[in-house]
């Protein structure tokens, strides 16, 4: 079954590997945010109404990947309207130009929309108590989508670092040339997941739908398999570029405030994925040595 893609967002790190991760026949086209300003509603109708023509032309299936969000976690604390404008109305003007023409979309969230207290992997019916402004909007774009009519599905992953844009592993690797020695925090657990397999997982679920298996849960988690924090992420970074993992030193999160409140633990469950019928991700430390490798 061949498809057709909006992917919002294109220019960023899952944006990109999802451009690059496509079958191929796909047609994608794939906007800056600067080219598909979700909070301008003409535009984001324009974009799905394109895309429904295109695809009836050619026979493909379209299909909306949002993959465009307001992710400065800090910086959403002092400009929440911001944030709410791209994390919640322009998924909701989407998810409702998709309602109107029939285009499925995927909506892309994060662990940040738990309270981050749990002590054990969070599944896509835990009760949800954001506590940033950057979560709660993700929570409420999660609303939006879900109750917009469109044929829709939410997917929650963690901890995403790509080849494209500013990332953990990015400073990290920066900062191993520039200091002796690191304090990480030891005291934040996730899951780490590298955005190409990320984009991978959102491809085999675009398929699924496109061939009418479209899971019958609406919200799932995709992240990389496994728990770490941040700090033995960065060992593990280190350890991939050849230095001294001992060079990183734990700290508390106390040691090291941050505007936005982050979450302890944030691992999220696969259940739902694995039921629905889609490959599990690997696990996180495989994943990083392939960023690498590559």
């Amino acid at each position: 079954m061949r498809l057709a893609l909006l992917v919002p967002g294109g220019s960023g790190q899952l944006g990109r590997d999802l451009v690059e991760s496509v079958p191929s026949g796909t047609e994608v086209v794939a906007p800056s945010s600067a080219e598909l300003d979700l909070t301008v509603t003409g535009d984001v109708v324009s974009a799905v109404g394109s895309l429904a023509a295109r695809a009836a032309e050619s026979g493909a299936v379209p299909l909306v990947i949002n993959a465009a969000a307001y992710t400065a976690v800090d910086a959403a604390e002092s400009d929440e309207a911001r944030a709410f404008a791209v994390n919640v109305d322009g998924p909701r003007v989407l998810a409702a130009a998709c309602s109107s023409h029939r285009v499925p979309l995927i909506q892309v969230s994060t662990d940040y929309v738990f309270p981050g207290d749990a002590t054990r992997p969070y599944e896509v019916d835990d009760a949800l108590g954001p506590r940033s402004a950057y979560g709660r909007t993700k929570a409420a774009g999660e609303d939006a989508v879900l109750g917009s009519g469109a044929s829709s599905w939410v997917v929650r992953t963690s901890w995403v670092y790509g080849r494209t844009g500013n990332n953990f592993v990015k400073t990290i690797v920066r900062l191993a040339g520039e200091r002796d020695r690191l304090s990480v925090v030891d005291d934040q657990v996730g899951s780490p997941t590298w955005s190409a397999d990320l984009a991978a997982g959102l491809l085999e679920l675009a398929g699924a739908i496109a061939e009418g298996r479209g899971p019958a849960a609406k919200v799932l988690h995709c992240t990389g398999a496994g728990e770490v924090t941040w700090c033995g992420f960065a060992r593990a970074i280190f350890a991939e570029i050849g230095a001294d993992p001992e060079r990183v030193r734990p700290c508390t999160t106390a040691e090291f405030p941050r505007p936005a409140p982050r979450p302890a633990y944030s691992v999220l469950s696969d259940a739902s994925w694995r039921e629905a019928g889609l490959a599990p991700l690997r696990g996180w430390r495989e994943a990083l040595h392939g960023y690498f490798a590559g």
